[in-house]
Parts: C-alpha cells; structure tokens; sequence
C-alpha cells in the first residue's frame, strides 16, 4: 500500500493518485536551488600501516565501527552523510533543508566525532589492539543542492576536502565563513593561511579547540512595537512642529534590517487624523530608476483623474507641466532641479489643503538624484505642513554623510536593537499567552539580539513546528539571512515556486508576473493566500491596472528566496519577466529602465554559466537597445547621475562594433562631458571615433568630434574656437547629409555658442534658428530648450535693443512653459532688459525673482552666475556697492563648483565695482586674476580688466601706459557685437581721455558711448554720458 503524502490514506500500490484527495502519489523530482550549507570531511591518518598490522577481514570491521560512529554522530546534529570516499566521510549541513545554526552543528558534529573517537579506540584497543587517529576540515558556502549525482556542489565543498587535508592527526581546521558564523560560540586559534591545491589566493583556517556556545532558538512579529517610546515621541512632536508652525520636517529613521523602522511609522500612520498619506519605497535595483519612489508618491496623490485633482489643488500650470517626465507625459526638455520644484509645488500644494505626510522608505536604495529631490523639499518648502518620513538602513549615511545634517527642520533618529527587559516583552506579546519551555524562551532572547525581525521569525517558525506543548525544538540562526533561508525552507515546493518567481520581479510583485513564470503551477491564487497567511507576503496596491500585487514583508525574506534559485533558473525567469512586462506594462513610465535590468541580470548569469547559445547571446543586444533608450530619457529630462549609470551598462552589454555599443559610449561621454569630466569623457572617446569610422557610422563619428571639440574648447586654454567652429561646420553639413535633425540642431547650437562667445551674436542668432528648426524636427527637447538658454542670454550682451529683447524674451517665457529653469533665465533677463530702459525698481524685481526661482530650483549655480547681470544693472544704475555685494556672494560660491571661465567673468565685474568704490588696488587684483586665468579668446573679461587697468594707471597719472592699455581694450571690443561692453569700454575712455586732459578725445568717446547706449536702448548709460558732456566746456 502506498501513503498519501497529503492527507495520509492508504492506496493501491499502481496507484498515481490519492483515492481519498486527489494530491499526486508520484514524489516530485530532487529541486535544484542554491543554498548556503555547511561541509565536513573527516578522515582516518595511518590506514595504510593499520592494514599491514591487522587481517583485511578485520580492518574492514574497524572502519565499519567508525563509519557508524560518524554517521549516527553527523545524523543526531542534523546532518547529511552524502558519501565514504575511501576512509574519509563527507557530511552535508543544510540538505535536505537549511538549519538557522548548520554552521554551528557541523563544528559541534566535529568536535564531538574527535571526541567519541577516544572511546572508540578505546573499543578498538580491546578487540584488535589498534587506534585511529582523525583529520576534520570543516567549511561553509554557496553550493547548488537537488541535483542527481549529488547532494551538493560547489567550491565550498572542494575547500573543505582541502581543510580537511591540510589538518594534522587529531586536528579541526574550520573556514574563515564557518568561523564568521560561529565565533560567538567557539574557542579557536588562527594557523597560517594555506596554500591549498587549486585555489589561486592563500585560505585563512582556524584550529578548533573548543565549543562553548548551548543550544540557540525562534518566532514572529505581529503585535506593536514595544521599547520604541522615545523614537515615537520624537515623531510625534516633529508632526507637531509640522502643525504648528505650519513647516516642512525632514525625519529619517535609521536602522539594521528588521530593528523596527516599519513598525516604528506604521504605529505613527495609524494614529493620524485628518492628515494625507502618501508614499514611495526605492527599489534595490534603483540604478537609473531614479524617480520610481517620487512617481508612486505624486501617483498616489493625484489619484486616477491627476488633471482634475490638480485643478482641485489650485496648481499652476507651468508647474504641473513640468510634473510631466514622472508620471511619463512627453514634454519639453527638464531637469532634476525643475522637477523637484514642481514636486515641491505640488506638495505645497497639497499640504494647504491638510498636513501631508510623505513616507519615503529604503532610502539607501534612492538614486543621488532622488535623494536630491528630498532635501531640495526639506530646504525648500514654505508655509506648507510637510513631514517627509524616510525610513533607511545605516548605508544610506556612507553615500550621504550630511543627510540631514545642518538643517533645523531635520531630524534622524537611529533604531537601536531592543534591550533583553524590552524583548521579552515582545515575546510575551507575540506568544499571547501560549507557553514555550524555559530554555527555548532564553535560546531565543539570546539569538534574537534585540531585533525585533529575529525574534518574531523565530516565533512563526516554533508556531509552525510546535507539537502543541510548546517544546518544539528549534535552532538559532547565527544571521537574519541564515533565519529566513531556514523559514523559507519550511515551506512546500508550491509555495516555495510561487514565493521564488515573485522574487524575481522584485519587493512588489503582480499576480499576473507569477502566473507567467509558473505556467504549471494551476493554484497560484491560493499559494499566495497561504504566503499571505504565512505572513511571508501582503496584498498591496497594484502598479498595473486589472492586477494584484503583492509585497514581500520583509526585503530580507523577498533576497533570501531569490538567492535560492540557480543561476540558469535566475537568468531564465529574469529573461520570462522582461518579456510579461513588455507585454503587459507598456505604460510603465520607466519601463526601459526595468525591462533593460532584466534583460542584463539574464545576460550576465548566462555568461557567469557560459559557454553561450545563440539565444542567450541575442538578449545582449535587446537589454544594451533598452538601457541606451533609458539613457536616453534621462539626458533629456537632465538626470545625468542616471546616465552615468545606465550608458556604461548599456555600453558594456552590448556587442563590441554594434550601433547600440557606439551609441551607448556616445551617450557616456555626452554625460561626463556635462558634469565636465575631462579624463574619463576622453578615455571613453578614444576608441568612438575610430570604431565609428571603421563601420562606416559616419552619424556618430561626427558626434563624437562635436564632443572631442566641446571638450577641447572648454578645457584646454589654447583652443581656438575659430579652428573648432570651422570643424562643427563640417559635421553640421554631414549630418545634415545623412538627414539627423538631432545632430543637425546639436552642430548649429554649438556653432552658434561659439560664435556668440567670438562676439559675433548676429551670426550665432542665425546658427540657432537653424539649430531649432532641426531640433522642432527631431523632437528633441534638450537641444530647443538649450538653445533657447542661449539665445536669452544674447539677448542681454548682443546688439538686440531693450524693447526688442524684452519682446523675444515674453516670447521665450511663453515657450518655457513647464520648463521653470528656461523661464528662469528670461524672467532675469527680462528684468535687466527693463532695468536698462530705465524702469530700474521692476527691473530689479523681475531680475531678483528670475534668480530666485534658479534658488527655489536648487540651481544654486545659475543662481549664483546670473548675478552678473545684477550686477551689471547696478553698475549702470550707479549703485556699485550693490554690485559689489552680489558679486561677492555669488564669486564665494562659484569659485568652488564653476569652471573657471565663468568665475573670471564674475571677477572682471568685481574689479569694475572696486574701481567705482575708489578701491583701486583691489581693482588691480581683480584685473590681475582675469588675466591669469581667462582664456584667450574670452574676450570680454580681458576688455573689461583692461579698461579697469587703464583707468587706474590714468588716475595715478602714467598717461601713456593708461593710453596704450584702453586702446589694446577698445580694438579687443570693436571686434564683437557686445553692446554693453562696447558703450562700458567707450566711457572707460573718455576718463582716460579726461585726466590726460585730451577733452576732445573725451568728447569723442563719450559721443561714442551715447551712440552705443542708444542703440542698445540703454538709457542709463546713455544719460551717464549725457550728464558727463554736457559738463564739458562748449566746442570752438
């Protein structure tokens, strides 16, 4: 008769299935998966002399005795006998199912073998007047267990032969991962590291000398949190300070995995009242999925009508705009700094309707870019009761060491394990009056280490075990992830498929995603009811329209079964799920992101698997084509932390000489060359350009020369922009042959930057209308928005009149719409514009606003640039000090983060304002740094330094030398369209021309400085110079 496995009945022997149940009578075949096991070798020294003193017939006796001695001994501490090779054993820890301490069995297993072994020498003396002696290595790692030739396999088990070999008679060598496990309960001393057979790098191993630890314990949380009083407290009043004072709190909760951070603000969510909740976790793979917690966050508020909610909010329109890149909207080119202001916005927004709460969890997972947009809210927000709550493992402060550091509105408070009064709390609690033997209870309060996670897995797992009177016997996990192995081992194989292919998608994870990476299992919905009841998973709210989600409970657990699965079933599923999740999320706002991640995780563990097959090597190019297009997404919207990582990845996958290889290594140093690093932009450029070439790729060969050129004009002082504008002329005409409107928009913006910076605007105004044109055509938001960057501020040193420039600049406001940053540098110019026509106060308030909303943005750099046209309009409406104080700020800043062309500018404004102020040696100083450090061919700041020059060697009475210096000055100006710095070199002048006593050569330029100002439309300067002739003596 044959026993169901399931409901226990009896069968007929040909019987496949239960009579009574239905459940298959036929044993599923052995489960390859990948466990983390314990091995150990024992073998006896001397059997070759012991076979030359005794009969064969006896020495076989002898080594039966010892074979039973060790497997009943290895067998009575869990283990597994998996074979006798000649004299020796080998024992498995961890198969058929992993133990929380196999670790600490096996080293008990070995101690207690070299023990016995006295008596049985003892034994062998008596009957054959013979003793053994043994050798044990004992090693713990990663092997693959289920498969049919063997119980284990793996590196792990070669160390431990090799332990075992390198040990002399009567000695116990243990692994250096074995040691790490139990070195709380072993009494060890170090031997010099091994130079074992087939290993490149010498192995640490420990002598074993003695075992001193007892027998550890289990369980599972389920009730609140205890010995959590003051952290809650400290909550609690920061939403209080929220409240009352109507203010922005960043609190971040720092802890282990399992201390209680969850527990911690699930208790505080559920005591709010009238407050609205809302929410992101960062995913663990969350390279370049920058905006995925900020995403579900804004989603959750919005709700499934956002436009209307956003209407009920009040929120303006430019900044819901700008909302677009993250809830997946096409739109005109953004930034990680105008997206945080429109977040801001948004929860500002939302927040004066009631408190908000944001709960922001596994922040230690967040992108830089993400964890910018935190702050840029926590710094940022005004009169609006905003608590961002952000939850972390202590890493998050190796990648972020100031994380809430400075700031007053900022808190961090760090999880501490539970003290042993407060986790036998817990354990009261979570028993809820059932009863467990003394020494499990202490087992466990001692295993637990006050995490809360510990002690309720081990709990969960005694419920589970217990025969009803509370003695089950349990082991104590030396680690979490040796816990949950062990806990996820307790469940069937059903559950156990379901639980792995839902750890494949990730935390969170659909129905529909298990369903297809399951295809034979028929009970998915009820597997996952049980992994619920389990406490394993929970329901969560789904990120795909028609299906369920579900999450992981812990990360630790979601970790602990993807580690189990082989690496061929890894990539296989990683490569299923990229294809579902093509097929069944199309909307997912960054669905390259994670489609490119699974498709590369495929890749990767079949090359780690290697040789390939045809079919592996396609998933290269798929997962390359998916990350290139994610880098591209994220260039345009100005995330360039995520095309830092993504076109690298991209680039590495993909096959050597393809397109998408190329393409990838384009966009990798496109990024470096904005974050302006110069080395590493040039090592990835060296092999661009040639393998373009070789394949014929002439679209990418000439734009990788426009970055070769980029990279040289900025950084090398000897550039010239006349030899590189003559080069971006060549592939402009190129790509214009080839038809890229893309290339064809980024040569005519580079074209006209540099002509507009050789102060030929009218010419660069003609590139970048050719520029935008190409770049309307091609749908490129960055190179349109970049170029109207540039053309706004033309508008302000070019020859475009003020009324003019004031037109074009409503024109480019109107444009920026949803693009705050655009808006920002029109609005400052505008208001210069304004200024310049005399308006001087809305001038000045529509200027100081356009640079606030750089600061509102956390732009803090073009902040800080814009601050020369501040400047400027001071200096032209008479109020150097002004000037002085805003130069000074923003030189402070600058002098840290910018290159050093921009700085020089700001210098040469600074040495304009301390002539004015009668500082003359201090304008010298300025003039001289201008001159160290300018380029050559950056024209206006040597004009602007040699005309302070002059005026300061006319003032101490060296005529010529203050004539030869403006002359130099002068013709260095008339070779550029820079009004402004024209009509400020002609005033320079005429004071040279004053205190020579040459009033007709003062005359002169003063008229000359009318006619540059009016033609500006500059009637500051113009009246300036007014003012000055008519204080001149009459001519003739």
């Amino acid at each position: 008769m044959v026993a169901c496995p399931s409901c226990g009945a009896e069968n007929r022997e040909e019987a496949r299935f239960c009579d009574a149940c239905g459940a298959s009578l036929v044993p599923e075949p052995a489960r390859e998966s990948r466990k983390t096991v314990t091995i150990l070798f024992c073998d006896v020294t001397g059997s070759t002399a012991l076979g030359e003193q005794i009969d064969p017939e006896s020495l076989r006796r002898v080594m039966a005795r010892y074979f039973e001695v060790a497997k009943e001994i290895v067998e009575r501490h869990g283990g597994t006998v998996e074979k006798f090779i000649g004299d020796a054993v080998m024992a498995v820890f961890g198969v058929p199912a992993v133990h929380e301490d196999d670790a600490l069995r096996a080293v008990r297993a070995a101690a207690e073998l070299r023990e016995a072994l006295a008596d049985l020498n003892a034994e062998l003396a008596d009957s054959y007047g013979t003793s053994l002696e043994l050798r044990t290595g004992v090693n713990t790692g990663e092997v693959v267990t289920g498969t049919e030739e063997r119980l284990a396999t793996g590196d792990a088990v070669n160390v431990a032969a090799r332990l075992e070999q390198a040990a002399q008679p009567g000695e116990v060598l243990v692994g250096d991962e074995t040691l790490r496990l139990v070195k709380d309960a072993v009494e060890v001393e170090p031997v010099a590291a091994l130079e074992l057979k087939g290993k490149a790098a010498p192995v640490s191993a420990f002598r074993l000398l003695d075992v001193t630890a007892a027998e550890p314990g289990a369980g599972r949380q389920t009730v609140p949190m205890v010995g959590r009083e003051r952290q809650r407290q400290l909550l609690d009043d920061a939403f209080a300070n929220v409240i009352g004072e109507r203010a922005c709190n960043l609190f971040t909760i720092l802890g282990t995995a399992g201390v209680g951070k969850s527990r911690l603000v699930a208790e505080f969510l559920d005591s709010l009242d009238g407050a609205t909740v809302i929410g992101g976790r960062c995913l663990s793979y969350g390279e370049g999925i920058s905006y995925w917690p900020v995403t579900a966050a804004v989603k959750e508020l919005l709700g499934p009508s956002p436009d209307e909610e956003l209407a009920e909010l009040g929120f303006d329109a430019t900044a819901a705009r700008a909302l677009d890149p993250i809830v997946g909207r096409k739109t005109l080119a953004s930034s990680p700094e105008e997206i945080a202001w429109a977040v801001r916005k948004l929860f500002e927004a939302a927040a004066a309707r009631r408190p908000l709460v944001v709960v922001f969890d596994d922040l230690h997972w967040g992108e830089p870019v993400f964890l910018d947009l935190v702050e840029h809210v926590a710094d940022f927000s005004r009169d609006a009761p905003i608590l961002l709550l952000c939850m972390a493992r202590p890493e998050l402060l190796d990648r972020r060491p100031a994380w809430g550091g400075g700031k007053l509105n900022a808190t961090n408070v760090l999880l501490e394990p539970l003290s042993t009064d407060e986790t036998e709390e817990l354990i009261e609690r979570l028993l809820s009056g059932a009863q467990i033997d003394m020494s499990l209870r202490g087992r466990i309060l001692e295993a637990a280490g006050g995490n809360p996670l510990f002690v309720g897995e081990m709990l969960a797992m005694l419920t589970e075990r217990s025969d009803g009177n509370g003695s089950a016997e349990i082991a104590v996990p030396p680690t979490i992830q040796a816990l949950l192995a062990s806990r996820l081992d307790q469940l069937d194989d059903a559950e156990r498929r379901v639980l792995e292919r839902g750890a494949v998608e990730g935390q969170v994870f659909h129905r529909g995603a298990v369903v297809a990476l399951a295809p034979d299992e028929g009970q998915v919905d009820g597997r996952l009811m049980m992994l619920v009841r389990k406490d394993l998973v929970r329901p969560e709210k789904s990120l795909l329209a028609g299906d369920d989600a579900f999450r992981f409970r812990h990360l630790l657990v979601r970790d602990a079964a993807y580690d189990a699965l082989p690496k061929a079933t890894r990539a296989e599923l990683h490569e299923r799920f990229a294809d579902w999740l093509e097929q069944n999320a199309p909307q997912l706002v960054e669905l390259d992101e994670i489609v490119g991640y699974h498709l590369e995780q495929a890749y990767t563990y079949r090359s780690e698997l290697g040789p390939l097959d045809d079919a592996a090597r396609a998933l290269a190019p798929r997962a390359a084509e998916r990350l290139l297009a994610a880098a591209r997404r994220a260039f345009d919207r100005g995330d360039l932390p995520a095309v830092e990582s993504l076109a690298p990845r991209s680039a590495a996958i993909a096959p050597r000489g393809s397109a998408t290889h190329r393409e990838a290594l384009l966009q990798q140093a496109r990024v470096l060359l904005v974050v302006a690093d110069f080395a590493r932009a040039t090592e990835v450029l060296k092999e661009l350009p040639a393998s373009a070439e070789l394949a014929g790729d002439t679209r990418t060969y000439y734009k990788a020369r426009l970055i070769e050129l980029e990279l040289r004009v900025q950084h090398d002082r000897t550039a010239s922009m006349d030899a590189a504008l003559a080069e971006v002329d060549e592939a402009e005409s190129e790509l214009a042959r080839l038809g890229d409107d893309e290339g064809v928009a980024w040569a005519s913006r580079l074209a006209g930057d540099y002509l507009a910076w050789l102060g030929r605007t009218d010419e660069a105004e003609l590139r970048w209308a050719r520029g935008l044109e190409h770049a309307e055509r091609a749908g490129s938001p960055g190179q349109i928005a970049d170029i109207l960057n540039w053309r706004a501020w033309a508008l302000w040193w070019g020859p475009t009149p003020t009324g003019e420039g004031i037109r074009q600049a409503d024109e480019i406001i109107e444009k920026a719409a949803g693009h705050p940053p655009l808006e920002a540098i029109a609005t400052v110019v505008r208001g210069a514009l304004k200024g310049l026509q005399g308006r001087i106060e809305e001038g000045r308030t529509e200027l100081r606003a356009g640079r606030a909303l750089f600061f509102e943005m956390g732009q803090l750099q073009y902040a800080a640039g814009t601050a020369m046209i501040e400047a400027d309009l001071e200096l032209a409406a008479g109020e150097p000090a002004a000037a002085e104080a805003v130069l000074k700020e923003s030189y402070e800043f600058m002098r840290k983060t910018a290159e050093t062309g921009f700085v020089v500018t700001i210098v040469g404004y600074r040495a304009v304002a301390a002539l004015e102020l009668g500082r003359e040696e201090e304008a010298l100083a300025f003039a001289d740094e201008v001159e160290r450090n300018a380029q050559p061919e950056d024209f206006e700041p040597h004009v602007r330094q040699g005309c302070v020059r002059a005026r300061v060697l006319a003032r101490r009475g060296d005529h010529d030398a203050a004539a030869q210096a403006i002359r130099t000055a002068v013709a260095v100006g008339e070779a550029t369209d820079y009004l402004p710095l024209l009509a400020f070199a002609a005033i320079s002048r005429a004071e040279v021309e004053c205190l020579a006593g040459r009033a007709d050569g003062e005359r002169a330029a003063l008229e000359e400085a009318v006619r540059l100002a009016e033609q500006k439309g500059d009637v500051l300067t113009a009246g300036r110079a007014r003012d000055r002739l008519a204080e001149l003596a009459p001519v003739g």
